[in-house]
């Protein structure tokens, strides 16, 4: 297949690799050059613009930091919707508010053309692994077209419903995930003031009640587990500032449908306060640094 693949960042890259690994042929943009000549070198080809990569295009799929980039991807002059072909599925993997891709959809549909929201989780690694979470708002056909595409980027493949709710469920989804972290935080900083070895600690936290991703996977204290960006020094993974926004998204799209959101938006405090101490770009995790007292 044929596929215009227009953002290529830490998660569209890997995509991006994933579906060349598999055969397709990908026309690309990103305003990253080196990023550009990696994956031409696997095979990809080079766009000058998003309407040049859409324009020959069966599937187009796009992978943007913010909705501020999703808007003027596809509407702007040399947009996807300026070069895309009536009938061509588009689908948006960002991360954005649930309004942005249904107006971005709806200018879409006004020009013969189905496009459906289908951010992910898993992260980086997940990306690189074809393992991620794809959360799918869009029509029936469009989800039927997209899924064999998705499935060799990801394991699992989730239809959510119409346009945006794929959005609204990573959103909710990562709202639970940074309020976790921070709750996770603090029981093992309390525990190592109070003198229990966070071995210990943690061995109990994942074998009961209080046990979640965020501590058997991803535990923020250093020397639990091994694979977890707190054992390299939280590098890699995914960043605070990430969260950030994802809180941010959250809270907004709370207080337009007027339900409350209350340990969201401490969180969302909480993580606003480490980045503007300059950490915004370790991994989400750090957030346990906020309760550690310094050695």
């Amino acid at each position: 297949m044929r596929i215009a693949f227009i953002g290529l960042g830490n998660m569209g890259a890997p995509m991006a690799r994933n579906l060349i690994k598999a055969g397709h042929h990908l026309d690309l943009f990103d305003l990253n050059t080196s990023v550009l000549a990696e994956l031409a070198g696997l095979g990809g080809h080079i766009s000058d613009s998003p309407r040049h990569a859409a324009s020959s295009a069966e599937l187009v799929i796009t992978m943007l930091p913010a909705a501020a980039h999703v808007r003027s991807v596809y509407l702007g002059e040399n947009g996807v919707l300026a070069g895309v072909r009536a009938g061509t599925p588009v689908v948006d993997c960002s991360t954005i508010d649930p309004q942005t891709a249904r107006d971005v959809s709806a200018a879409a549909k006004k020009q013969g053309v189905d496009m459906g929201d289908a951010p992910v989780s898993g992260g980086t690694g997940g990306a690189a692994a074809g393992t991620l979470t794809f959360m799918v708002g869009g029509s029936d056909a469009l989800f039927a077209t997209l899924q064999p595409v998705l499935a060799q980027m990801g394991r699992n493949i989730v239809h959510c419903g119409d346009v945006g709710t794929g959005q609204i469920a990573k959103i909710c989804n990562n709202l639970l995930l940074g309020i976790s972290m921070v709750g996770v935080s603090e029981a093992m900083a309390l525990g190592n003031a109070l003198g229990i070895d966070t071995k210990v600690l943690a061995g109990i936290i994942n074998s009961s009640t209080g046990r979640c991703w965020s501590s058997d996977t991803y535990n923020p204290w250093p020397g639990i587990i091994d694979t977890a960006p707190a054992a390299r020094g939280y590098t890699g993974g995914f960043g605070a500032d990430l969260m950030l926004k994802d809180l941010g998204l959250a809270t907004e799209a709370a207080k337009q449908a007027h339900q409350p959101v209350i340990l969201g938006a401490v969180a969302q405090q909480i993580y606003q306060a480490m980045s503007l101490r300059g950490d915004g770009g370790k991994d989400f995790s750090a957030i346990v640094e906020s309760y550690r007292k310094p050695e």
